[in-house]
């Protein structure tokens, strides 16, 4: 198969627009390049066309090649929608590319995903979750949507939540908001019997009924309340129920703004 470009913006990034793909910068005087090229047509090859490979000679490219700050060849780039979405440099082995392609690649999935996100931020659960659970069903590795499929199951079912999150693991670039749904489903089982007696659990019970109705505003008052009274109430689950808010949030949201210097305070 010719995997040599001739039009770099309709080959690369008008195409990159439908299916992610790796650009493999090289020359024929590149040793490396020799090494490296038959990997990666091997691997593309392999793909099921779920990414496409392309060959650009930076003796007859360079333009691009200066466009695109080539200095040290073999250079990869896996252009996605028209960008640079990663890269690498040098003639890495055969399961190295395998697994920095694992990392990289962009769901096919990934419009599905943010369509679902958007329903969840104007609370559309249910329609986000009928999304969530159309792209987990094709692709159970998809983590992003699982952790976001779990959030939806917060609520109404437990051993979903923990099914769906269950394996995955301190390697996952998720694992951290993973961590933040575990905490939010353990802090839904408490309840007025289960929780020692102290003059903050009232306001801490008002705190995850907060959470439990997304009110996270009023959540993160009260759990900072808790903080400043008494900071390691429930095995310190204030300020575990922050930071789990903090990161489901994200740290641009104008909530986690708002709240970040009260937590800060609160604990120091």
């Amino acid at each position: 198969m010719n995997y040599d470009v001739d039009n770099f913006t309709t080959q690369i990034l008008e195409r990159s627009r439908q299916i992610p793909v790796l650009v493999d910068f090289w020359a024929d005087w590149c040793g490396p390049c020799k090494v490296l090229g038959p990997v990666l047509e091997r691997l593309a090859d392999q793909s099921n066309g779920r990414w496409a490979l392309a060959k650009v000679d930076t003796e007859r490219h360079e333009d691009v090649a200066a466009q695109y700050n080539i200095r040290s060849i073999p250079n990869v780039k896996l252009f996605v929608d028209g960008e640079v979405a990663a890269e690498f440099v040098g003639a890495l082995p055969e399961a190295m590319v395998e697994k920095w392609l694992r990392k990289n690649l962009p769901s096919k999935f990934r419009k599905d995903v943010e369509q679902a996100g958007q329903l969840l931020i104007e609370d559309k659960v249910d329609q986000a979750q009928k999304v969530l659970l159309s792209v987990v069903q094709n692709e159970p590795d998809n983590h992003k949507a699982r952790v976001m499929l779990a959030q939806t199951y917060l609520v109404s079912d437990q051993a979903k939540v923990t099914d769906l999150i269950k394996d995955i693991a301190a390697d996952s670039e998720y694992f951290e908001i993973a961590e933040a749904v575990r905490t939010f489903g353990t802090l839904l089982g408490k309840s007025l019997d289960t929780l020692p007696g102290s003059l903050v659990k009232q306001t801490y019970l008002a705190a995850i009924e907060n959470l439990r109705v997304n009110n996270f505003g009023g959540a993160l008052e009260k759990f900072i309340d808790v903080i400043r009274t008494e900071r390691y109430y429930d095995d310190d689950g204030s300020r575990k129920a922050c930071i789990a808010i903090f990161k489901i949030l994200g740290e641009e949201s104008e909530t986690t703004r708002k709240y970040r210097r009260d937590f800060s305070g609160a604990l120091f």
